[in-house]
């Protein structure tokens, strides 16, 4: 798993700077910087994020574990299937994208 989305997302978590669900991270696509898909997520929600995601220009992040994982990444007791950043600096986008990029490939 890529050590930049880990950290980020602990950062961006201390901060206040993150929108967790999919209900929230579909009402506030306008805010999201960048949105991350845990593998618990239904196919009917990722299409719809997707499409979204996709009008609005956002990059989207396929995290490889479950909710939980998710969850516990963040340093949370409970699962969370959909985040979005509302604030990241561009250059920590393309990391993550890149790095999550070559574990798919890798996988």
């Amino acid at each position: 798993m890529s050590k930049i989305l880990e950290k980020s997302l602990r950062d961006a978590r201390k901060e206040d700077r993150l929108t967790m669900g999919t209900k929230q991270v579909l009402n506030s696509l306008k805010n999201s910087k960048l949105i991350v898909l845990s593998q618990s997520i239904k196919k009917g929600m990722i299409v719809q994020i997707e499409s979204d995601a996709k009008k609005e220009k956002i990059p989207l992040v396929n995290f490889q574990g479950t909710s939980v994982a998710l969850g516990r990444l963040c340093g949370l007791q409970f699962r969370i299937s959909t985040i979005s950043f509302t604030s990241l600096d561009d250059a920590s986008i393309k990391s993550i994208v890149k790095d999550t990029e070559a574990e798919e490939k890798n996988d």
